[in-house]
């Protein structure tokens, strides 16, 4: 126990470290912070060294796992990226390293944990692929089981000349795997088959966004029915209704993620659901903002409320601890994450003046012990 009968919580913050692709990186691995749970603040107590741009995380469910994407373009000479195990000290939040496996694609940007800590999946942005790992009982990667590579192309010739993996979530009952692609303006699905430890095209393969969209992450809402996509090119959200017998996504909605009348250069990160399933938040780079909607739960449908500042430059990833009443916002390009308190009853934000500094945060993960 620490501090009476309280354990702690920690975050875990995924950075760029300056290996390439990414030079402006300032991280020197994954940094480990211990969370105030009555203010939300945050103090350092260890960073894990020597990671190459670990700039997404995924904690297992009994916590006693961390598992890191290297987003970089060849590992050790070998094309593709990786992704690294640890495993967590509970008491201190220190990390020990374990072990690394390739993801055969480059760039890696998202990686996820099942709840039994049997699987891992990640997802190449560089490569357009998606692959996955069993996990042994010692929490190590085993070699990847599945690999499977996108196809295709959509309509920004900038963006979306090729496919683009950027993110890998699986539905609440985990039969099911969800690629948003953003080079394909698809959201891919996948049946989870454990005992052949492979990824299988569902049937129907995947839902479709806007044309140009380019969706890049998605969040479920609390109740399983509905899910919720950031678009990164053209700055939206599209609320899905999600069938879970059948695995099949039906849009609802497309809103967007500026105030009415902001025409700058901006692209959309990271979406989270409030744990009380009323609010969903999204967040803008070069706006540089979180955008706040009301959610109609029978619905799905959304409501724009307004777009709080994030303190800092180029917000990515931003995380809601469990409790729901704190957000902390990774600034990448101010090198600061900040603590905000969420108003219960209207979801809005305020500054709580607490804020630290990190390099090139990207990625935040809140881990209450023993929860």
């Amino acid at each position: 126990m620490v501090n009476g009968n309280q354990l702690p919580i920690f975050v875990f913050v995924g950075a760029y470290t300056g290996f390439p692709p990414h030079v402006r990186g300032r991280a020197e691995g994954v940094d480990v912070f211990r969370m105030n749970p009555e203010t939300g603040a945050l103090s350092h107590v260890f960073t894990q060294p020597r990671v190459d741009n670990p700039t997404y995380l995924a904690v297992s469910a009994d916590h006693r796992f961390l598992y890191a994407v290297n987003a970089v373009p060849e590992v050790e000479g070998v094309p593709g990226g990786a992704v690294e195990a640890f495993s967590i000290d509970q008491k201190t939040g220190g990390l020990t390293f374990l072990n690394r496996e390739t993801t055969i694609g480059p760039g890696p940007a998202f990686v996820a944990v099942d709840r039994t800590g049997r699987f891992v999946l990640a997802a190449n942005y560089h490569g357009g692929s998606v692959v996955l790992f069993p996990v042994l009982d010692d929490g190590r990667l085993a070699p990847a089981s599945d690999f499977i590579q996108h196809v295709g192309s959509s309509v920004n010739p900038d963006r979306q000349k090729e496919p683009h993996a950027h993110s890998i979530n699986l539905d609440p009952t985990e039969r099911f795997a969800l690629v948003c692609d953003l080079g394909l303006d698809r959201i891919v699905v996948y049946r989870l088959d454990r005992a052949a430890r492979k990824l299988v095209p569902n049937d129907p393969p995947f839902a479709s966004t806007d044309p140009g969209a380019g969706p890049r992450h998605l969040a479920f809402h609390p109740n399983g029915r509905f899910v919720f996509v950031i678009n990164e090119i053209l700055s939206t959200v599209t609320s899905f209704a999600w069938n879970g017998e059948r695995g099949s996504l039906s849009a609802l909605q497309t809103i967007s993620t500026l105030p009415p009348g902001w025409m700058g250069q901006t692209s959309t990160a990271d979406i989270h659901v409030h744990p009380s399933g009323r609010f969903v938040y999204g967040s803008n780079r070069g706006h540089d903002s979180l955008t706040i909607y009301s959610v109609d739960a029978a619905t799905g449908r959304l409501t724009y409320l307004e777009n709080d500042s994030t303190l800092g430059k180029t917000p990515r990833n931003f995380a809601i601890d469990p409790t729901g009443r704190f957000i902390l916002a990774a600034n990448q390009d101010t090198d600061t994450i900040v603590t905000f308190g969420v108003d219960q009853s209207t979801g809005k934000l305020a500054p709580t003046g607490d804020l630290v500094s990190t390099g090139t945060p990207v990625c935040v993960k809140i881990v209450p012990m023993g929860a």
